[in-house]
């Protein structure tokens, strides 16, 4: 389903854009190991929004990066000057 939307959204034109040119979707879970119900390394897609997409990024995960960076990142990208979110400690420099 999710597939489907994006291809959606990337074949609806806009002026000189698609919709997913205009449009950031953040699609994650609240889970990143089902079976211990553990809330570390969480499964992330960030798709359109005109980000520097590069494919699969993966962190050392003991010593992680805060999802609340992304958030900035995000923010910032809609042109809401944000210089934090929550608890993060930058932004998430790599999309």
């Amino acid at each position: 389903m999710l597939g489907e939307f994006i291809e959606k959204m990337k074949a609806s034109k806009e002026g000189g854009h698609t919709l997913l040119d205009r449009t950031a979707i953040l699609y994650t879970s609240n889970l990143g190991n089902s079976s211990s119900h553990d809330n570390n390394n969480l499964p992330i897609l960030l798709a359109g929004g005109g980000f520097k997409h590069q494919g699969h990024l993966a962190y050392d995960t003991k010593n992680n990066v805060l999802l609340s960076n992304l958030y900035v990142r995000l923010l910032q990208n809609m042109g809401v000057e944000a210089k934090s979110f929550g608890a993060s400690t930058g932004i998430v420099s790599e999309v």
